[in-house]
Formats: structure tokens, sequence, C-alpha cells
């Protein structure tokens, strides 16, 4: 089931109603009802896959507690390691057995030496990065007796399968979502208000941005032979605006979706491409899963702590992690490694924290010097994007040698007039929103009534025209 479809349009606001005005009594029967959604939700893609995820929630949940109850450190460890090794190994075998069956063919090919893997010839499990991770983190800190087990099995399978969050974030934290699924909810209406703003700049986001620019995004990529190096680059200013446009609408809906339930999610976006550095577009993109790598790996590692080269060390680590993290392919391995090529300078140099505010604060437009930091910013990452898209190193690189070729000067094959435009609009708005946590936030404080709705009614007509019957899946969907 997908956000922008029919059938979450149903689904949730009879989720919604029995939230509230049947089950609200009951804190209990609340998150029942919740629990019950969210599995159903999730069966909608593969209800099989169903018992992959209640698999995972009764190890955690019992791993959980007997680290809790144990009586020393060594039968601690023990049940620690039991739950990290299980839920890496099912990781390892859905997402990444096949990547390394076929690497290790391929490296033994060029020895002279022929053989036929066995491979495996399933689907990946939706969301199982985004819900393995949710109780990793929550064993990890149980185990460094950050917090105490959960033992209400309903909130705690409640926390892991949440369903906004369930197949592509954020992230969430035991420390920050679990007291808030055991504290009961009251319907507050500006908040409720605020939420549905949210989810119109989300599904905005997603079908006028995202499914546009993925359509010319998409031909570009597919016969990149067939065109010149202004219709790639073009191209790959198109991906970059869809990866965003659709992740960071996602995340939106997301939140906005629990906040009319009375949930706070994680912050998982704040405006990327308005970012001066490669370290502040990192505070500022798919924030929950970098500072799960912060938090979970690069501490551990050691941090900054113990020296420059360890510093560099470790921020290469987690890059190339991240990068692994987000499939089993080379080319996002080379994405992450350009991310830790492109953050050294700052890390070498002390300067990956100079931009904590966001950018022209309380003036209108940027300075000269924000406008250069930017632009390079944003053309660093859209390099970048360009092997995150690609099908192989190999179609990335031919991509790249026709991109830097003579024909970069040349007029575009390719004019999608109307995308441009309507990436104008996600600019402008965001660009006058960044102050707050998402483009459309207060936006009742802002503007007059008549103004607001005319956008809203735009929004809508805009999302209402251009979205299909089934809905366009999201990209993150498939890590």
């Amino acid at each position: 089931m997908l956000f922008n479809t029919i059938s979450f349009a149903i689904f949730f606001p009879i989720v919604f109603a029995l939230y509230w005005f049947v089950t609200n009594k009951s804190l209990k029967l609340q998150n029942i009802l919740l629990l019950v959604a969210s599995y159903y939700f999730y069966s909608c893609w593969d209800w099989r896959f169903l018992f992959l995820l209640i698999f995972s929630t009764l190890l955690d949940y019992f791993t959980g507690i007997k680290m809790s109850d144990s009586k020393n450190k060594s039968q601690k460890k023990i049940w620690f390691w039991i739950s990290i090794s299980v839920n890496l190994g099912f990781l390892g075998i859905f997402k990444y057995y096949n990547f390394f069956a076929d690497s290790f063919t391929t490296l033994l090919s060029t020895f002279g030496f022929s053989v036929n893997p066995w491979t495996l010839q399933i689907i990946l499990p939706v969301g199982i990065s985004f819900y393995t991770f949710h109780g990793l983190s929550y064993v990890i800190d149980i185990y460094k007796d950050r917090i105490k087990a959960e033992r209400n099995f309903i909130d705690y399978s409640l926390f892991v399968s949440y369903f906004p969050l369930l197949v592509a974030g954020p992230i969430e934290r035991a420390t920050h979502l679990l007291p808030q699924i055991k504290q009961k909810r009251e319907f507050e209406y500006s908040k409720a208000v605020d939420g549905l703003r949210q989810i119109l700049w989300g599904l905005f986001k997603k079908v006028v941005i995202a499914d546009q620019c993925a359509e010319y995004a998409n031909i570009i990529f597919n016969n990149s032979s067939q065109y010149n190096g202004s219709t790639l680059f073009l191209g790959a200013i198109l991906f970059s605006f869809q990866i965003y446009g659709d992740f960071s609408g996602y995340s939106d809906i997301a939140l906005g979706v629990s906040r009319l339930l009375g949930i706070e999610l994680l912050k998982n976006f704040s405006y990327p491409y308005f970012s001066r550095d490669i370290a502040e577009f990192w505070r500022r993109w798919h924030i929950s899963l970098s500072s799960w790598f912060k938090d979970y790996l690069y501490f551990p590692l050691g941090g900054s702590k113990n020296g420059k080269l360890i510093q560099i060390r470790n921020t290469f680590i987690i890059f190339i992690v991240s990068g692994f993290w987000h499939g089993a392919n080379w080319t996002f391995i080379v994405w992450g490694l350009l991310h830790a090529i492109y953050i050294m300078p700052s890390i070498i140099f002390n300067t990956n924290r100079n931009h904590l505010e966001i950018v022209a604060k309380n003036k209108f437009l940027p300075s000269i010097r924000e406008s250069i930091s930017m632009s390079i910013t944003f053309l660093s990452v859209v390099f970048a994007w360009i092997f995150f898209r690609a099908e192989n190193l190999t179609s990335a690189f031919e991509y790249i040698k026709i991109i830097f070729s003579k024909s970069l000067f040349t007029i575009p094959e390719v004019r999608p007039y109307y995308i441009i435009l309507s990436i104008f609009i996600l600019i402008a708005t965001e660009w006058f929103g960044r102050k707050e946590d998402f483009a459309l936030s207060n936006f009742d404080q802002k503007t007059s009534k008549t103004l607001r709705w005319i956008l809203y009614y735009i929004i809508l007509f805009m999302v209402y025209y251009l979205s299909s019957d089934n809905g366009h899946q999201f990209i993150y969907f498939q890590f």
C-alpha cells in the first residue's frame, strides 16, 4: 500500500476514525489498533514477509528481556550477539548474498577459474533495512545500559512496525518513540492541521516533482548513449530532484500522518539542497540514518577522539557502509566513497561544524559567497547521484564521459519546461519556509487566508491531475 494511492486514502481515514472516536478511551486499545493496522499495511505488499517482520520483533523483544535479566556481563553478551547475528544474518541473506556470490565469481574469473554459484531467487522484503535498524538500536541501547527492556509486547511491536515509518523511515529510536507509545495521546487541532499541511506538501514533492522528474530521468539514464552531454547533465539534475522529492516527500507524509495520530516522529530532512558544504548536507539529508551511523558506528569506532587519522578512517568507514546499506551494488559503494572524499577537506581543516545555522538567516537572499558554496555543493551531490542511479559502474562512467564532452555546451535534446517550472516552485517555497520544520509549517501565520487556500487548491489540483490510480512506488522501498 502506497501513501499516494486511493487505497491509502481509504485505509487511513478508517484508522483515524477508529483511533480517535472508538478506542480513544483506552491507550491499550489504541496501540492494538495501530499494531493491527501496521501489520495490514505491511501485508498489502506481500503477506509472507509479515512473518519475517514478526520473527524479527519476537527475537529482539525476548533477547532484550534476557539481557536486562542477565546476572552477569558474559550472559548479557551472549544474548546481545544472538540478536545482532540473527538480525544481520537475515539482512545479509536477503539483501547481500547474491552480491557477494557474484563478486566472488567475478574475482575467481580474473584468475581463470570458472564457477557457477548458487544464488537466491527471492525479492527483497520491503523495509527490511529500516525495521532491522530499529531493532538493532534497541538491542544496542539495552546492552549499553541506556534503556531498560520493554516488557509490554504490544508496545514494543508497535515501535518496530508503526506503519507511517515501517517501510522507508525515518529510523526511530526506542528512547524517542517508545515513551510516546506508552503515554496517553490527546487530539490537538493545531497539530492535526499542521500534519495535513505536511501531508499535502509531501504529496506535492512525490507526485508533482519526483514522479514527473522520474519520467524524463528514466528515459535519459536508460538511453544515455543516444543523448548529448547537456541532456545527460539535465538527466542528472532531474534525478537529483526526483530522489529528493521522492524520499523527503515520503518522510513528510509519514510525519504528517503520525502527527494526526498524536505521535511525533524524528525529522528526516532539513532543506539539504541549500547546504554550503557536504558536512552540512549530511546534517540535513536522511538525518535519522546519518545520526544512526554516527551513534552506533562512528562513536564506537572512536569517533574523532583519537587523532586525525582515526577520524578520517572512521569517516570513510561510515560513508562506505552507508553506501552499502542503500544496496548491494558497487555503484552505491562508490557513491558513499565519493561523499567521504567530498567531506575530507572539512574534516582535515576542522570546518565540518561551520554551517550549523540555516543559510541566509534573517536575510531575504543568500550572499554571493553563500550562493557559490551552495552551487558547488549541489553540483558535487548531483555528480555522486549519477553513480547512485546507474545500473552498474560501466554505465556510470560512460554517462560521465559523455557529460564531460564538447556536447555539454549544446542545447539539451529533452526540454521538460513544466517540470522545470515545478522545480522552481519547490525551491522558492522551501527557500521562504526554510526556517520551519517543513516548508508549509505555520503557513497560516505568514499569509492571508485567501492566499493560503488558493495555494492549497493549486497543490491539490496538481496532485490530483498528475497522480496515477496505482501510484508510483517510492525509491527507498528497495532499500
